[in-house]
Formats: structure tokens, C-alpha cells, sequence
């Protein structure tokens, strides 16, 4: 009998033992997305900085530690941006993302901008890899580099780069996650098209759904794809409410594009907008862009049959900036940037700083903007700023999408320039018939939201039916004629296809680039520094003679006539 009772004490003990060491079968995965921080590790006006995003993750991963996980990845354009990423060609970002414990990233199309390792941003030589800064850069990271899409067009076959793989997959509370990584197929055109070589992008929807199969063979649970690709959406109330969304945007057809059930979530990114909504049943998020915000869904699961038992889908996650609204909680918790990160920051914007601060000799007593279209002020700035630096007739440049930020009013610095401007584009000039610059402004006419900007020109567009006339005059008022031959200066980035501004008349392979061009970046600087004194936006936009001169609207079958 005594015997019988100390065996079932023991049993019972056993028992309540199991019961409170054991953890709960529902579990939720929080995963968190970032997606075009563009190298911005340090707070400013609007941008929280990756030391102030690395708070948020320090809250939600001790939230989340009583009851799952957090799951934190990236959807590309880490590190073009920001003096403080570009001085190292992003080297800095990827310290800050190895101490906050990123779990994977995807490649963006601005991973590509560095180039060969060092100072030159494109191949010179058979011996310069026109992927070396990204390769590097990848072989670094403690987390992989996604791109199931990355073709070797030697081989036909996903590119065999260290730490660069199709997918991956992680454990997280016991729950296993498989991670896939795409680009949008815009990559050659929105990048220097040189550093592409060697490389495709094959379709998004079939490389995720290949990898997703895969990875649910192997028992993931839950499926996370990493999409440097978008859309934007304008309303977050309702993730099921896709009303104020593109649905023709990339990542969304995408979503639509995958079989009902195989992939669970999507963070997206590229084109800078949010979203927050279920697409063809899948959770696809994105936050803006430059650490302003991060995207967020909680997955409930349970671990024992791998089923997702719940999820809910935030809006997009505004990160605030102390300085402005005061001390910043989440999760009930103080947003206490990582103090690992936080040094890494500083290191880098200590080395930054001195450059930044740089004056140049000007005042600016009007911000240069760039909000009117189809010419701005300061689009027009730029165009005759590098015109000037050379002995081109024309020069054409995408400043909508090409300058990255307005130059404020007061003293002019280095930093404000670096800012407008960050990419390390080289200038060169080619020969160019008027008659293909004509078909260029033809194509240009029809660009409602990116016109290129040009200085040394007015343009003046007219249409008879669907007959367009283009009439293109020199500063002297002179004509310019098919048969004329024009000096056209540009950058790199635009003579080998990007943005399609010369694709009309490009032959195969883009234009030859003449090797030891300086950068656009340099050429503003040395141009400021020449012109030290006091300008004014009135200096560079003048509304009784404008450089675009085209019917609004401009009917889309408005055409020139084919040669």
C-alpha cells in the first residue's frame, strides 16, 4: 500500500513538473519588415534611423519572448543612401543588421550601385567584377542574401555567390520558417546597367512558388517571402479592403499570380509606398522607405499540427523620432535603441561628419525644389549645373527619381549635395543626331510623373490629330533639325538604359562609356564652389520661358510620324 502512494506521488510529481517546464502549443510569430533604409543609421527630420528602429526590435523581442518569437527581415536597398553607408559602400549597414539580428534580406536593384570593390562604380577592366561590393558585402552578413530570381546567364542557374542563396529556413519557437528572396525585373533598368552583366531576373511568382514548394517539403510552417518589388496603397483600415490599392503593381500581381494557400506572407518594397492588405490570401506589407516606418504581422500558430491559427496585419508601423513627439514606447516598452548599434552609427557618421559639414560657398535664400512638373526648379538647377561643367550642347538627366532630396534654404553643404544626390554616377557625353533626340523627347512628352529634366534647350510639343510635332530651340533661339549633330552629356546610369529615357535610340549594349569620368556627384560640388554667393529659385525657373512647353492633357495616340 505505502509502496502503491509513493509511486503515484512520484507520477503526480512527474507530472506537474512536465506541465510547468512544457511550453504552449499556440505560439505567435511576429515578423517584422523593413524594406529601402537606404543607408539611414542615424535619426533625422522624418527618419527614425536605424538606431531608433533597433528600440522597436529590442521591445518586441522581449515582448515576445513569453509567447513565441520574433522573426525580422528586409526586402532590399540597404545600403545606397547616406554618407555614413556610402563612404564604406555599405559596410555599416551591414554591421548595424548583423547586431540586430536580421534573419535575411533580399537583394534590391540599388545593391547592385557600388560596383566593383572600391572606388570605380562600374567594370574598367576584365579583372574589375562588376558585382564585387555586393558580393563582399554579402560574405559579410550574418544572415543570408535572398534571390531566387538572380539568374548566372551562363548557366541558367541561380548565381553561386557566397551567402547568396534562393531561400532559406529558420526556427523560431520551435516553429520552422522558410524564407524566399525576389527582385523586380526592373532591376537592369533601375540601376547601373553595367554592374548587371553576367546576370537576369527570371519571373517573381514562378522562382517563389518553386522555393515554397520546396520548403513546405521540408516542413516549414509558415512561408515569408522577401520581395524587392511593389505597389502602394493609400487606406490601412481594412486589410481585406484592397480598394485604394494598384493591384496592377508588381508585388501584387505576383500575390495574385501564386496557387491559394502556399505562401503566407510577402514584404514588399521598391517603390517607396505602403501597404498593409490580404492578397489572394496572402499578408503583403510594405513601409515607405528611409527607416520611417516597418511592417508588421503576428502569426498565432500551432505548433502542433502547423497550422496558423491567427493573424492579424498592423498598418504600417510609424517609427517617431524622439527629438519631436517626446520619449517613444512600444509594446508597453521604453524604445531603447541597441547600444551595439547606436556605436556602429556613431562610428560611421563620425567619419561622415567632417565632409557633411563641408560649406561650399553658396546661400541658398529659396529652397530648390522639385515638386512641380513637368520641369522644376531644382531639376533645371542640376541640368545646367552639369551642362556648364562641359562642353555639351544638351544635357539630360531623370531628376524625378534620380534626385533623392530637395536642397533646403541657408548654407549650402557638401551633405545637403550628397543628399540630393547620392548615387556614384559618372558623367559622359556622346554624339547624338537632333532626330534622336527628338524621338527621346517623344517618349518624354508621355511621361506624366518622371519627365526627364534637360538644360541648353526649350522644347515645344504641339499635336495636329494624332500627328505630334516636336520643335526643339537653342538658347539663340535657333533651330535644332534631324540633321544636326548635338554634344548630349548624361550619366552613366541613363546612357546604359536606365529608366528608359534612352532606350528609343540606344543600340544593343547601351552607349560606350569612356573610362575615368568624374562623378555627377563631384561635378555639382566643383560647379557650387564656382559659383560662391547668394542664388535664388527665380534664377532657375522662369514660368514665362519654360523649357517644356506640351499640350495638358497630351493625348496618348499623339505620335511622331515614323521616319
Amino acid at each position: 500500500m505505502r509502496n502503491t502512494f509513493v509511486s503515484l506521488l512520484v507520477a503526480l510529481l512527474a507530472t506537474a513538473c512536465a506541465t510547468t517546464t512544457s511550453q504552449p502549443d499556440l505560439v505567435v510569430i511576429t515578423v517584422m519588415g523593413t524594406n529601402d533604409a537606404h543607408g539611414e543609421l542615424i535619426p533625422r527630420p522624418g527618419r527614425g534611423g536605424m538606431t531608433t528602429f533597433s528600440g522597436y526590435v529590442a521591445a518586441v523581442r522581449d515582448a515576445r519572448s513569453a509567447d513565441g518569437a520574433l522573426l525580422l527581415v528586409d526586402a532590399g536597398d540597404m545600403w545606397q543612401g547616406t554618407l555614413e553607408s556610402n563612404l564604406n559602400e555599405g559596410y555599416a549597414v551591414v554591421e548595424a543588421y548583423n547586431a540586430m539580428g536580421y534573419a535575411a534580406s533580399t537583394v534590391g536593384n540599388h545593391e547592385f550601385d557600388f560596383g566593383p570593390l572600391g572606388p570605380k562604380s562600374i567594370a574598367e577592366t576584365n579583372e574589375d567584377n562588376p558585382q564585387g561590393a555586393l558580393r563582399v558585402r554579402a560574405d559579410e552578413a550574418s544572415f543570408p542574401l535572398l534571390a531566387s530570381n538572380l539568374i548566372d546567364a551562363e548557366t541558367g542557374e541561380i548565381v553561386a555567390w557566397n551567402n547568396v542563396q534562393a531561400s532559406t529556413m529558420v526556427e523560431r519557437a520551435r516553429v520552422q520558417i522558410g524564407i524566399i528572396g525576389v527582385l523586380t525585373e526592373s532591376t537592369p533598368a533601375t540601376t547601373i546597367a553595367a554592374n548587371t552583366r553576367g546576370i537576369r531576373i527570371a519571373p517573381l511568382a514562378d522562382a517563389i512558388e518553386k522555393q515554397a514548394r520546396l520548403l513546405r517539403e521540408s516542413g516549414a510552417a509558415l512561408i515569408v517571402v522577401v520581395a524587392h518589388a511593389g505597389s502602394r496603397c493609400l487606406e490601412f483600415d481594412d486589410p481585406f479592403d484592397t480598394s485604394s490599392c494598384e493591384m496592377s503593381g508588381e508585388v501584387m500581381q505576383v500575390a495574385n499570380a501564386l496557387p491559394a494557400g502556399l505562401v503566407d506572407h510577402i514584404v514588399a518594397g521598391h517603390v517607396h509606398e505602403g501597404i498593409a492588405h490580404d492578397v489572394n490570401g496572402i499578408a503583403v506589407t510594405a513601409s515607405y522607405s528611409n527607416t520611417r516606418a516597418f511592417s508588421r504581422v503576428d502569426f498565432t500558430v500551432d505548433r502542433r499540427s502547423g497550422e496558423i491559427v491567427e493573424r492579424r496585419v498592423y498598418p504600417p508601423q510609424e517609427i517617431c523620432v524622439e527629438e519631436t513627439v517626446g520619449p517613444c514606447e512600444y509594446e508597453g516598452r521604453p524604445v531603447t535603441p541597441m547600444p551595439e548599434v547606436v556605436a556602429i552609427a556613431e562610428r560611421a557618421h563620425g567619419v561622415a561628419a567632417r565632409r557633411e559639414a563641408e560649406k561650399l560657398g553658396v546661400y541658398l535664400e529659396t529652397p530648390m525644389t522639385l515638386h512641380t512638373r513637368p520641369e522644376s526648379i531644382l531639376g533645371n538647377l542640376m541640368t545646367d549645373a552639369v551642362l556648364e561643367a562641359s562642353d555639351a550642347d544638351i544635357s539630360l538627366h531623370n531628376v524625378y527619381g534620380g534626385i533623392r532630396a530637395e536642397l533646403p534654404e541657408g548654407e549650402l553643404t557638401y551633405g545637403s549635395v550628397f543628399r540630393m544626390f547620392p548615387f556614384d554616377n559618372r558623367i559622359a557625353v556622346i554624339d547624338m543626331a537632333g532626330r534622336d533626340v527628338r524621338r527621346i523627347i517623344e517618349q518624354q512628352a508621355h511621361s506624366e510623373n518622371r519627365p526627364a529634366g534637360f538644360s541648353g534647350m526649350r522644347v515645344f510639343v504641339s499635336c495636329n490629330a494624332d500627328q505630334m510635332s516636336i520643335r526643339m530651340l537653342r538658347p539663340n533661339g535657333s533651330e535644332i533639325t534631324d540633321d544636326d549633330t548635338l554634344k548630349v552629356m548624361a550619366n552613366d546610369f541613363l546612357l546604359l538604359g536606365g529608366d528608359g529615357i534612352f532606350t528609343p535610340v540606344m543600340p544593343e549594349g547601351g552607349f560606350a562609356m569612356p573610362n575615368g569620368m568624374p562623378m555627377v556627384r563631384d561635378v555639382l560640388v566643383d560647379w557650387f564652389k564656382s559659383h560662391a554667393g547668394r542664388m535664388h529659385a527665380d534664377d532657375f525657373y522662369d514660368p514665362q520661358a519654360l523649357r517644356w512647353n506640351r499640350p495638358d492633357p497630351l493625348p496618348p495616340e499623339c505620335r511622331l510620324s515614323a521616319d
